[in-house]
């Protein structure tokens, strides 16, 4: 326990020198009138004394000294003959930082020595207790869910705690004390377990070892663990192991509707005909006749697929949404509700695990709403946009289809490898010209394109002489038998350098 709960106890103690030591912690409580009670302490005492051994100043020196080397938490004091504390007393506490307690006068210290020893031993009691009986009743719970094993915890150990996962949302427990806080510092703590004074909260993770912190789950007990014994810390540990569990056990990707959800994706991006899509959303709980929205996302960095498809899942604004995977692009078929911003509350929800993502990144692009019979539409418009995204920096970037132009949502309709094979015919005959000739021809292009062919803003802006950019362009309509003066040609430059 802390020193701040003897000031919390019905003791009536006062502070007279220390306030900012309260965070002592206190292994016992030891009375004594001994002028060097040192060779009797092993630290972390709060001492007791009515000065008897006090014959003059330089006593108090000496005494306080003796309790400072041996570790002494605080010094709890009342010179009954005086009726006070010693100013020298006062004075020798503060040079040795000992934080120093008034106890009153009708308080006996018997009653203080009780009253501490009943509160240190109890909790002994309880941890004790709960480590011969943990296995077999938290075992027996678990069937229930972690609800019930957190309900467990707290009715007979008085340990409140709950799992949440990165973004706040409270997985398991009673409503928790500033969620988005503790969601933050669990994302950036540069260790853990971790203490937060402002809610008295310590953080665990759930599985550390196998998953990225912002696709994990965390455990949230009242109290710092640094105070506690180690036999309530194993129970956190226990806990956490029991959430991996019970996290593992959700995991859509293992389950039934997982399966389902992957398959349905995958036919979705084949162009299966509707007769094989409409029975498979029946098989998940969704009605056909319903509208829908496809969010596209990939990961940069550590983050891999399947942690991805996790992060995706959580983000969506419904639960247990339609979400697979495509070799490294998670895509997720979320029912459209009336009214809903489906892009802003995605980029919300992956906002506030921004924290987390650093060294690394999500892309999502999210589509405009289509019924199901338009779903492959809806998914290739939201991987296009999730390509833009992947060109930006931001830790976390969505791109929603009303930022696409016209010949964006015209490309997003093109098969994967039409769209590959036109870019590459166009624009790798230049790249390899520039890896070996250092010429800067697709730079060039690009930017004689964006000022519609005018050769002077073009060197102006590349900081080149006008003849410099007519060689350029020159080489560039060699390379690929374009003609640069043809609108049909600047066209199919114009969306190559798109597809890039």
């Amino acid at each position: 326990m802390r020193l701040r709960s003897l000031l919390a106890m019905p003791l009536r103690l006062e502070v007279v020198t220390g306030e900012d030591e309260l965070d002592r912690t206190i292994r016992w409580v030891v009375t004594t009138d001994l002028l060097d009670p040192g060779r009797y302490l092993r630290g972390r005492e709060l001492v007791l004394t009515g000065l008897v051994w006090r014959t003059g100043p330089a006593d108090s020196e000496t005494f306080v000294s003796a309790l400072a080397e041996a570790g002494v938490s605080a010094l709890a004091a009342w010179d009954l003959a005086s009726g006070t504390v010693p100013d020298d007393l006062v004075a020798a506490c503060e040079r040795h930082r000992l934080p120093l307690f008034k106890v009153p006068e009708d308080v006996a210290f018997a009653t203080v020595t009780e009253e501490v020893v009943r509160q240190l031993s109890g909790a002994r009691a309880a941890d004790l207790t709960a480590v011969l009986d943990r296995h077999r009743r938290l075992v027996a719970s678990q069937g229930a869910g972690l609800d019930a094993v957190l309900d467990l915890l707290d009715r007979d150990l008085g340990m409140r705690c709950w799992v949440l996962a990165p973004t706040g949302r409270v997985v398991a427990g009673p409503p928790a004390p500033a969620p988005d806080v503790l969601a933050r510092a669990f994302l950036t703590a540069p260790r853990l377990p971790h203490h937060l004074a402002d809610p008295d909260v310590s953080l665990f993770p759930v599985a550390e070892d196998t998953t990225s912190r912002v696709a994990d789950w965390f455990l949230a007990c009242e109290g710092d663990a640094a105070d506690w014994p180690p036999e309530r810390r194993a129970l956190a540990t226990e806990l956490a192991a029991i959430a991996a569990l019970e996290r593992a056990r959700l995991d859509d990707r293992l389950s039934m509707e997982g399966r389902l959800a992957q398959e349905l994706v995958r036919l979705v991006v084949a162009a299966a005909p509707p007769d094989e899509i409409v029975p498979r959303l029946e098989l998940a709980g969704l009605d056909p006749a319903s509208s829908f929205v496809a969010v596209a996302a990939t990961g940069r960095g550590p983050l891999r697929p399947g942690e991805l498809r996790t992060v995706l899942a959580e983000a969506a604004p419904v639960p247990h949404p339609l979400v697979g995977l495509l070799d490294d692009e998670a895509v997720a078929l979320v029912p459209a509700a009336p009214g809903a911003d489906v892009a802003a509350e995605v980029h919300a929800t992956l906002q506030a695990l921004a924290p987390g993502l650093a060294g690394s990144g999500i892309a999502v692009g999210v589509s405009d709403v289509a019924p199901a019979a338009e779903l492959r539409g809806a998914v290739e418009e939201a991987r296009y946009a999730r390509r833009l995204a992947t060109g930006r920096t931001a830790p976390v970037c969505v791109v929603r289809h009303d930022e696409l132009a016209t010949h964006v949502l015209l490309l997003a309709s093109v098969p994967d490898d039409v769209r590959q094979m036109f870019e590459m015919r166009l624009l790798d005959p230049l790249r390899t010209y520039d890896e070996v000739h250092k010429a800067d021809l697709i730079r060039t292009l690009e930017t004689f394109l964006q000022n519609s062919g005018s050769w002077t803003r073009c060197a102006e802006q590349l900081h080149l002489h006008v003849n410099s950019v007519r060689y350029r362009i020159q080489r560039i309509e060699d390379l690929t038998g374009r003609d640069l003066s043809r609108l049909e040609d600047r066209v199919d430059f114009f969306l190559a350098l798109r597809l890039a």
